[in-house]
């Protein structure tokens, strides 16, 4: 009785891989891809209009037109674009601001607005004269006029899109609005 359930038992195995195995080059593929498989013109015919009009738009993002305004009390005035950050949407959300200038070192120009700014997937700075940026450790908001090196802690919130040769010369009182007609 063993002999025949292990025969039987063989023979099972054999077939099952006889049937794994199988030899492309001697059996032709019966498989009929053309039901299975889409293809470009099927794929086509599924997009409607209003599908074909969205991809062909190119995506606006009206956040990078977001423009504030520096002007101070000779006149000077400078416009940033802001970036697509929380500390730059922090910033935004606080204006229009009366507030004072600072020196600071020999490339900056600082101001405290009066809450701090959420700088959770803000980028760092760095970059040329014009960038704008805060400086998390003291709560401060930078204005470069030289070069911005960089610094941990120190977040990039734009640029400028004019005036930056204004702001060395930047004291006192100034009034930092959103510039409506951008």
């Amino acid at each position: 009785m063993k002999k025949i359930v292990s025969f039987l038992f063989g023979g099972m195995l054999l077939l099952s891989l006889s049937a794994c195995g199988s030899n492309s080059e001697h059996e032709p593929d019966t498989t009929d891809y053309a039901q299975t498989e889409p293809t470009i013109e099927s794929i086509a015919d599924t997009q409607t209009p209003e599908s074909e009009e969205i991809n062909s738009e190119p995506k606006e993002n009206h956040v990078d037109e977001r423009q504030i305004r520096v002007n101070g009390k000779d006149g000077q005035n400078i416009v940033f674009r802001l970036n697509d950050s929380t500390a730059a949407n922090t910033l935004y959300e606080q204006l229009p601001l009366s507030i004072q200038i600072e020196d600071y070192s020999h490339n900056e120009k600082i101001f405290y607005p009066p809450d701090e700014l959420d700088t959770s997937g803000t980028p760092l700075a760095e970059g040329p004269a014009g960038t704008l940026a805060y400086y998390a450790p003291w709560g401060n908001v930078v204005l470069f006029y030289g070069e911005c090196g960089g610094a941990s802690g120190l977040y990039e919130l734009g640029e400028a899109v004019s005036g930056a040769d204004q702001i060395e010369t930047l004291s006192g009182e100034i009034r930092i609005d959103i510039v409506e007609d951008n």
